[in-house]
């Protein structure tokens, strides 16, 4: 869930063809060659960490609701949803013919049985976490109806259905021997199916001509694997593939001079920032005032200019503006001013300032850390940078020892703040070194409240209290460029990883 930088912000330089990149079809009209920049580790949806399934999911699967390009939830396979006012019990109406790859009919025994397949221990799921601690029961009164019971109020269930809950065959899943072999060959409902796919190799996918909704206009797309970032650039500059994903942010400004190609900066609603172990009593960022020295201290808009080419922006709180709601616009970003810094520093009790240790995985350009480091020096803070291997610090920042400092980011699947924030800035949260009480108390009042516009309000009050006590060390939204071909008609998914095939063709 939780790495989406990597590739993004290599910083590769290529020297630019002598011809201008072809704009037409890599193989044919009816075809999307797309380059990819990491393999497939689990083709099961209902499993795979969302890193992964973001990339074929929304192709292969479908959900009760989804979201549109901006993060909105729409009906698909359900057609209405009633949430009680407690947020305790959600009722899905589903859209009758709905047919599943092998020809069966969806129905709300498929519903119930995909639930058990992420609830299941042995099935190891990613998704599990999200469901296991609030369903109660799941009910099929009758064959187009499903209702899930909860076990205590939960507000963004909605959003967790139509992020993790992809539907999958009842009588498929039962024949398996084991959970793992759902993933040899996945069935779903989604608009294409598998054709082809060999480990390592391309993953290929036909236009499921049995789909319930509006057919693609493509028959077939290519999802092929080029990690090597250079690599992928060649790829979509020759012509050899139609879309390059993820192209390193060093190539944006010289690939949109290059007349056959559009190149598309998107923002994935990803907040980069510095995890702060403010718990920790002994610790100087465990003080407020040092928090927001560290704030003040950095001067992000240059830190974006020369790390991200250009290609950021500087976040004021947590929650990121690109979330359908919960950002508010009257919260501004900490202004570079070293001279606050010190008088912070000072006011805390540390007018010589301090030496502390950051953490940095080596998924991220040394240069972030570097810059941190060099700001944070002209206010007394000398900063021990760890550089470590990416599995090391995943290990570090999964059980609470990467502190007191750890840059970081988060991903959002599901398009609700309460992913993020409930993750990184609860007492309970998995990625959590805070706490404060005003937080807390309006956490539990989101979870009690399924309406979008009081979510919306809370939420706002949740961002102005992290940013007033900077709990985290706020930095920069980060990007994704794509680089695709002009005549391919393809628009980006706002405020995430996902790629979404749903509607693509050829002008």
């Amino acid at each position: 869930m939780r790495r989406l930088l990597s590739a993004a912000i290599a910083l590769a330089f290529l020297a630019s063809p002598a011809a201008a990149a072809p704009d037409k079809p890599a193989v044919d009209r009816d075809t999307v060659v797309v380059a990819l920049e990491k393999e497939f580790n689990n083709l099961d949806a209902l499993v795979a960490v969302s890193g992964d399934s973001l990339r074929y999911g929304w192709q292969i699967y479908d959900t009760l609701y989804g979201f549109d390009t901006k993060g909105n939830l729409v009906p698909r396979i359900a057609t209405d949803v009633q949430i009680s006012e407690d947020a305790r019990t959600f009722t899905y109406k589903l859209r009758p013919g709905v047919k599943f790859h092998d020809g069966t009919e969806l129905t709300s025994r498929d519903v119930k049985a995909s639930l058990d397949h992420i609830l299941k221990p042995e099935a190891k799921s990613t998704r599990r976490p999200f469901f296991a601690p609030v369903v109660e029961t799941v009910e099929t009164p009758d064959p187009l109806t499903v209702r899930f019971r909860l076990k205590q109020p939960d507000g963004a269930f909605a959003n967790k259905v139509a992020g993790y809950l992809y539907i999958v065959p009842a009588d498929y899943l039962a024949k398996l021997a084991t959970p793992d072999d759902f993933a040899k060959a996945p069935v779903s409902a989604g608009p294409y199916r598998i054709k082809q796919y060999t480990v390592g190799g391309d993953l290929v996918l036909e236009r499921f001509d049995d789909y319930w909704g509006e057919k693609p206009a493509i028959k077939a797309l290519v999802f092929r694997v080029i990690p090597e970032p250079s690599s992928r650039v060649n790829a979509i500059l020759t012509g050899e593939v139609d879309l390059a994903v993820v192209v390193p942010l060093s190539d944006h400004d010289r690939l949109k001079k290059e007349p056959g190609l559009d190149v598309i900066a998107n923002p994935v609603a990803s907040p980069l920032f510095v995890r702060v172990y403010s718990n920790v009593p002994e610790s100087p960022v465990s003080k407020r005032e040092v928090r927001q020295a560290l704030s003040h201290a950095l001067d992000v808009k240059a830190i974006i200019k020369g790390v991200f080419f250009g290609i950021g922006e500087p976040i004021p709180a947590f929650i990121s503006k690109y979330y359908p709601y919960g950002a508010s616009p009257d919260i501004q970003p900490y202004a570079y001013d070293p001279k606050k810094a010190k008088e912070l520093l000072a006011k805390a009790g540390y007018p010589n300032g301090f030496s502390i240790k950051l953490y940095s995985a080596t998924d991220q350009p040394k240069e972030i850390a570097e810059a941190i480091a060099a700001y944070w020096s002209q206010i007394g803070v000398k900063t021990d940078v760890d550089r470590i291997a990416y599995a090391a610090w995943t290990r570090l920042n999964n059980t609470h020892t990467s502190g007191p400092l750890s840059i970081t980011q988060f991903t959002n699947a599901i398009y609700d703040p309460i992913h993020p924030v409930g993750g990184s800035f609860t007492k309970a949260g998995t990625w959590s070194d805070y706490y404060n009480p005003e937080i807390e108390a309006l956490i539990e009042k989101v979870n009690h409240t399924p309406d979008r516009a009081e979510r919306d309000a809370i939420f706002k009050q949740v961002g102005q209290i992290l940013h007033d006590d900077a709990a985290g060390i706020f930095i920069s939204e980060l990007y994704y460029v794509f680089a695709k071909k002009k005549s391919l008609a393809w628009d980006v998914q706002t405020g995430s990883g996902f790629l979404n095939f749903r509607q693509v063709g050829w002008k």
